[in-house]
């Protein structure tokens, strides 16, 4: 009695007596006596090199084995990346692999994973497949980037986009906005110097030209905003408040101006500042309304009286003139008789003598009588 076993061309066999490898099998067709305990594992030379309950050095003593075996053995620091004919199949974590390399040509890149920092020879297309083992980060063109290694601070990171494996080795990348930003202090309660609390709004616009010396300090934003409300108080409190809202300027130009004295300590280039609003209580808005109000009623009396001290001196002036000019006043009262004409529908005149002779005095009898 004979066990026969076929190979064919696309496989290979395995032949194991007592359950011990003895060698490979080669295409074709092989007897054994049914009682020889001999036993033949067929495998797919297309498939990886695996044979169930068995472990790989086993077989790696046949020569004539391993010579169409690709062998990889992967440490424990590393990812190896499986390509088959040009084409990326598979990452390998660590542990021995083999492939059949009679159809297909295998190759394999090797990845420190203690070293982070995905290896130029990685194409970016494949990236997708590894999500899974891989994570990114993105520098705009505007920011700079630094990346870290367990907290410790490697180099800087020009614009663009970067992969990191996860691995034993925490990676972190911190990004500062170059562009330049806005800080408002809305509301800031401050007492001048005769003691008046009000409330006021500011703004200051900043660069930061040093990214290093910015994420070196803790909560960079924040140690500008006090250094803001102590800058103010200090110059507000010198100042009563009608100086106050006189050189709202004045305050800009001093906050400005010493933001720019610890430019270098925040790393921050201060490009303007201004007072935006201040918010006065409301009893002290109704007492400036009132003061105010009486200001410019006391502005409109004296253009009042001015322009009535000028139309009397002009009165007086017409009248002197008219005494010391005859003509003068001859016109003055041909003048008004013609705007009285205007107003009068008819005239009725008995007797002779001038007509304007007799205008005249009747007006002139009109004023005694009026006397």
């Amino acid at each position: 009695m004979f066990n026969q076993v076929t190979i064919q061309a696309d496989q290979r066999g395995l032949l194991f007596h007592k359950g011990s490898y003895v060698k490979k099998l080669n295409p074709g067709t092989y007897r054994y006596l049914a009682w020889s305990q001999n036993t033949v594992v067929v495998l797919n030379i297309t498939k990886p090199f695996v044979v169930e309950g068995k472990e790989l050095q086993l077989f790696f003593q046949d020569e004539d084995l391993v010579r169409e075996l690709d062998i990889v053995r992967v440490q424990d620091h590393e990812y190896v990346l499986h390509y088959e004919d040009g084409q990326f199949v598979q990452l390998l974590k660590p542990g021995t692999y083999a492939y059949w390399n009679i159809l297909k040509k295998h190759t394999f890149l090797h990845a420190d994973i203690r070293n982070p920092e995905l290896p130029v020879g990685v194409d970016r297309s494949i990236l997708p497949k590894l999500a899974v083992h891989v994570q990114s980060c993105e520098i705009a063109s505007y920011e700079s980037g630094f990346l870290f290694y367990d907290h410790v601070l490697q180099r800087e990171l020009t614009p663009g986009r970067y992969y990191f494996w996860k691995g034993p080795v925490s990676v972190m990348v911190k990004s500062v906005d170059g562009r330049q930003q806005q800080m408002d202090l809305v509301g800031q309660e401050i007492m001048t110097e005769d003691k008046v609390t009000l409330r006021l709004n500011f703004v200051c616009q900043y660069k930061i030209v040093n990214p290093l010396r910015s994420l070196e300090m803790k909560s960079f934003e924040e140690q500008i905003h006090i250094q803001l409300q102590l800058m103010l108080r200090e110059y507000v409190g010198t100042l009563k408040l009608d100086d106050l809202l006189k050189r709202k300027e004045d305050v800009a130009s001093f906050v400005l101006s010493r933001l720019r004295e610890k430019g270098e300590e925040f790393g921050v280039q201060f490009l303007s500042a201004g007072v935006k609003d201040v918010i006065l209580p409301g009893e002290m808005k109704e007492i400036l309304n009132t003061v105010l109000l009486a200001e410019k009623k006391a502005q409109a009396n004296l253009i009042t009286r001015r322009e009535e001290t000028a139309s009397t001196r002009s009165l007086l002036n017409t009248a002197k003139l008219m005494d010391e000019n005859q003509t003068l006043f001859r016109l003055k009262e041909l003048e008004f008789l013609e705007k009285m004409c205007e107003k009068i529908g008819s005239i009725s005149v008995t007797g002779g003598g001038d007509l304007l002779e007799r205008l005249s005095s009747l007006i002139g009898e009109k004023r005694a009588a009026s006397k």
